[in-house]
Parts: structure tokens; sequence; C-alpha cells
């Protein structure tokens, strides 16, 4: 598995698959060809089929910046290694001199066919949370210990960083107002859901409209390309920081607690990542809020000093009851159902964890085995339902 540090990263919305990898893969090109004095770029599947409302072009242009860079949209290809691909071309004195395929896989991170141009090292021996969690009892140490020590000194303070910005993005969302961009005319609700309070709240009423209120407030920021953490995702990117804020501000945690339970999250993130997908174009929506729900909820878990079977059990429940869930943004923007899903996802995280809680030495199924199931249900949801905006709610004209 590779490291935290490349699940948890920052950038601008609203897709990771579709702005920040693609930036990534534009810097990659030009880092390989300096001496270019024009640039192509084609994109296929996803890419093509919802760059204009996650605004890949703009993204792609701006990055290239003073160098000229045709954008083209190639909807027939379908023989493609992911859904995700592009092809890169570079050009000088209009003569071809490069050529490059990409793909954004999901969480920013690009792979070139063939190719260790961008590949890094695994940092974990452990594929299985089964092999994971045999090793940390025969050390005796947490999940959270467990990735400390995989990864060295620097990965606390890198993952302190994300959580500060995690904090930053939900304080900036809670105060902003006004319209989305990308012609739906959403408005922005966030600041709407954590200032309307009724006089006879109940305490779990009151738990459900702030930890929404958190969601939506980064759902909204990555919607408007404000600087986000991807978790794994942007797309995703509201649960995680949804549940462990509201604990914080909850039980008073404080920053380092915060900070292993993000950790520990980032161990079950790392392995869907490896052994499934958190792409939304290559598995559905399952892949984003699905893993990003699991993640929330191992988070909570290790925030509650609940022991593996439980961390495990509460990880597995929110996988599995997302299983099958399509990822079918209305025109192709990252706000309807991207938004709410993130809220409801929250919630579900808090509830795997209650549910874990109590039941954990009744489960019969393992995380391994969902993460293996939710990968082959990604490949059986026909295509209209993998970020195509061509199936679903994304059929709904408003």
């Amino acid at each position: 598995m590779k490291s935290l540090m490349e699940l948890y990263k920052t950038g601008r919305g609203p897709s990771s698959s579709h702005t920040m990898g693609p930036e990534k893969a534009c810097k990659v090109f030009m880092d390989k060809n300096p001496g270019a004095d024009s640039f192509r770029v084609v994109l296929f599947g996803s890419l093509s089929k919802t760059g204009k409302g996650h605004g890949t072009d703009t993204v792609i242009k701006k990055t290239f910046g003073e160098i000229p860079c045709e954008v083209v949209f190639d909807f027939e290809e379908t023989d493609l290694p992911h859904p995700n691909t592009m092809d890169m071309y570079a050009y000088k004195d209009g003569a071809q001199i490069d050529q490059l395929r990409i793909m954004s896989v999901g969480g920013g991170r690009i792979e070139v066919p063939g190719s260790d141009l961008v590949e890094t090292p695994d940092v974990y021996p452990h594929r299985s949370f089964t092999e994971i969690v045999e090793y940390c009892r025969k050390k005796d140490i947490q999940l959270w210990q467990y990735a400390e020590e995989m990864e060295g000194p620097e990965l606390r303070p890198y993952i302190a960083q994300m959580w500060e910005i995690m904090k930053d993005c939900v304080r900036a969302g809670l105060n902003d107002e006004g319209i989305l961009p990308g012609g739906l005319e959403v408005k922005k609700k966030a600041k709407q859901l954590y200032t309307s309070k009724h006089i006879d709240e109940s305490p779990e009423t009151k738990e459900n409209r702030l930890v929404c209120a958190y969601a939506f407030a980064v759902s909204e920021q990555n919607a408007a390309g404000e600087r986000i953490v991807t978790a794994p995702t942007c797309g995703a990117a509201g649960v995680l920081p949804a549940v462990l804020y509201y604990q914080q501000k909850k039980r008073n945690y404080s920053d380092d607690r915060i900070v292993e339970a993000l950790e520990a999250a980032g161990i079950i993130g790392a392995l869907i990542k490896t052994n499934a997908s958190i792409s939304g174009a290559e598995c559905g929506c399952q892949a984003e809020v699905g893993s990003a729900c699991a993640m929330a909820a191992a988070a909570l878990a290790e925030l509650f000093h609940l022991d593996f079977d439980k961390i495990e059990y509460a990880a597995e429940i929110a996988i599995e009851h997302h299983l099958g869930l399509t990822c079918d943004p209305i025109c192709g923007l990252v706000q309807i159902p991207c938004i709410e899903r993130n809220a409801v996802a929250a919630m579900r995280a808090i509830n795997a964890v209650s549910l874990s809680s109590f039941l954990a030495d009744t489960r019969k199924m393992t995380l391994d085995n969902v993460i293996t199931v939710m990968k082959e249900t990604g490949r059986d949801l026909a295509h209209p339902y993998r970020e195509t905006s061509e199936g679903g709610l994304a059929k709904i004209k408003l």
C-alpha cells in the first residue's frame, strides 16, 4: 500500500479525478517536454462526458499557462484502460515531439500504463486488514501506531496539517453564503443548517443538524472550487471532517487524538484504494462516499478506543450499506446529489460505530471480503451509473 500522504492531499475542488489528477498529469507532461511550444489534450470516458461540469478543460488550460493548449472531448472511444483516460501530445514548431497516455485513477493520483514515470514505492508491506491486525496484535499497537511505524516521523505532522486545513474548510463553509457556480442555481445551505436552531430541539436532532452542517460546509467549499483535503476524494471530502469536527467540539478531543483517528481512517482508505477503487468513474459512488463513510467509521471507533473487531465491523457496515451506490451527478457537477450524500454518509458512519459497539461479536462478514465485493460490484455497474452523467438522477433536467 502507498503512503497515507498520497491518500490525504490538498487541492481545489470539485473533483480529485477530474481536476487534481489532470492538473498533475499536465505538470508531469510539461516537465517531460520543457521545449514544447504547444500541447493538445484529448479526454476520454468520464473525463470527456463530465469534464465540462467539473471544469477539467479549464484546469488543463490554466496549468499550461501561457503555452497554447487545445483540449478535445472524445465521446466515442470506449476501449480504455481506465474510465478517466487522457492522451497528451507535445509539439515543437508544428511537429509532434511526444505523446503520453495518462489515467486519473481517483484521489488526485495518476498512472501511466506500462511506465513507472509517476509510480511511488509501497510503504506498507500488508495488503489486507486481517494481516494488519495480526501484525498489530503481535506488537500490541493500534492502527495509528502501525501507520506511524511504517511511515516514520514525517507522517504525524503531515496529518496534523491536513486536519488544520479540514477545520479551516468547515469554518469557511459555515460562514459562506450565495449560489454555487455551474448553472444549477444550488444555494449554499451549510450556514442555514448551522444557525437554524429550534427551541425544543432534542440532543439527537441537534447532533444530526450539526454533523450535516459540517458535511455541507466542506462539500460546498469543494463544489465552489475552494481548497479541500481529499478524504479519500474531493467529492467525498465532507464526510470525515464532519464526523471528527463534531466529536472534537462535543467531547473536547485534542488535535493529537484527532490526528491518530485520521491515521487509523487512512489505513482503511489505503486498503480500499489498493484492493478496490476510490474512483467514482471506475466503481461508482460506493468507491467515493462509501469509502469515506468507512474511513469516518474507523476514525470514530479509534477515537472511542474500540478494539480491532469493533473498528473492522464499523468500517464493514459502512461499506456494505453503500454497495451499488451510483455516481450520477446532474450536469457533471459535484452538487446534486453529492453534497447531501456526504451529510447522509457522515450520519451513517456514526450509526455504524454505534451498531458495531453492541454487535461486533456477532458479525459474519470481514472487511476484506466487503472490499472485494465493492470492487466486483463497481465493475458490474452499467457505465451510465459511473460518473458519466448519463443515467440515474443525472438524466433529470432541472
